[in-house]
């Protein structure tokens, strides 16, 4: 793993291993998602869905975060790739490699994230555009 993303994940882990500093519903795996999440944000891919350009992190853990966060912040703007493919591949390489730390039921937000960078990868491997979603009521089109 990169040795930014380890120093920020041991940053955060160290900031929540505080109970003080922990939010309702917390999890250790959500320190891994989040970072996930801010590594799509940074990398900006441009196969990704219009709905899912961004990933929100949710208003829980920024406002549990601490004062690193805009050091953070800066450590994932400094990532950087020749192309969105190498970006892409180290995006999901730390995503199994976080897997890896937790077990089926800490996985939820963590399988969310790989479900959404898989998804994309294969637009990436097929070199097809990005296909927009119809989430209408399929009941409802009669």
């Amino acid at each position: 793993m990169n040795k930014k993303v380890e120093e920020i994940l041991d940053i955060w882990h160290k900031h929540f291993d505080n109970e003080e500093n922990q939010y309702s519903e917390y999890e250790p795996s959500d320190i891994e998602y989040f970072v996930g999440c801010m590594l799509y944000n940074h990398f900006a891919f441009s196969k990704a869905l219009d709905t899912l350009k961004s990933m929100d992190l949710s208003y829980d853990f920024l406002s549990a975060c601490g004062d690193e966060y805009d050091a953070i912040q800066e450590m994932i703007a400094s990532i950087k790739f020749a192309d969105e493919k190498e970006a892409l591949s180290f995006l999901q390489n730390y995503i199994q490699k976080a897997k890896e730390k937790y077990t089926k039921p800490e996985l939820y937000l963590l399988d969310r994230l790989d479900y959404h960078v898989n998804a994309m990868a294969q637009r990436y491997e097929k070199d097809v555009d990005v296909q927009k979603i119809d989430f209408k009521n399929p009941l409802l089109r009669q």
